[in-house]
């Protein structure tokens, strides 16, 4: 026997599916593989270029791209770019490494109104993961002090 509730629930997700845009899964899957492989190839790119012309090799090699490749995704979020491309390509976006620079500044820059630590620090900590965020900080950090002991001796 159904509820006055239940008949309520019915309607509106009814209403919902009435309303909701229909997907065109093809296309979406389309998209996402070519906006995602895209993006792979810049970095394939990034990776010819630094080992041929610049002389890299190895790990040195790899953190470059990498490095890149998230300053590039950080930028294109900054200027809202990454947004349209991730509605655009859906899944074939957040993929990448370029997806994971967007997860931690989309937050970042949203809630930047409520302050350095309460909005854009926290934020980034609730999204990418402390683990992540410590991480890339550290490991910026230990970079800057091997660069000054490097320099100095």
């Amino acid at each position: 026997m159904k509820t006055s509730k239940d008949c309520v629930n019915q309607n509106y997700l009814d209403f919902v599916a009435e309303i909701s845009p229909k997907t065109n899964e093809k296309r979406s899957l389309l998209r996402a593989f070519w906006v995602g492989g895209f993006i792979c190839s810049i970095g394939q790119g990034l990776r010819y270029f630094f080992q041929e012309v610049v002389g890299l090799t190895g790990d040195e090699l790899a953190s470059y791209v990498s490095i890149v490749l998230i300053f590039l995704g950080s930028l294109l979020t900054g200027l809202g770019v990454y947004d349209r491309i991730g509605k655009y390509a859906g899944g074939g976006s957040i993929v990448p490494i370029t997806g994971f620079a967007n997860s931690v500044v989309s937050p970042a820059m949203e809630f930047k109104t409520e302050g350095y630590i309460y909005g854009t620090a926290a934020k980034m900590f609730t999204v990418a993961g402390p683990i992540i965020v410590f991480g890339v900080s550290a490991s910026v950090l230990v970079g800057l002090i091997y660069f000054v002991i490097y320099r100095i001796f």
